[in-house]
């Protein structure tokens, strides 16, 4: 008997989930290209930014104490 409550629990937890992603579906829309730069630009910077203080993080753990 508990196993069929908590499939129902599970269906149930199931179906909101989809509806919940159903609706941010219908709300979505493809970017327009200034949107798309705009965005591909932050994520390029933000990739420099990660990638270059990884570098200088290296440089300095690797470089010889003198």
């Amino acid at each position: 008997m508990a196993i069929s409550t908590e499939s129902v629990k599970m269906s149930s937890i199931n179906e909101e989930f989809f509806k919940k992603y159903l609706r941010v579906l219908k709300l979505a829309r493809t970017p327009t290209r200034d949107e798309f730069t705009k965005i591909a630009i932050v994520a390029a910077i933000g990739v420099l930014i990660i990638g270059l203080l990884g570098f200088i993080i290296y440089v300095i753990m690797t470089a010889p104490m003198h």
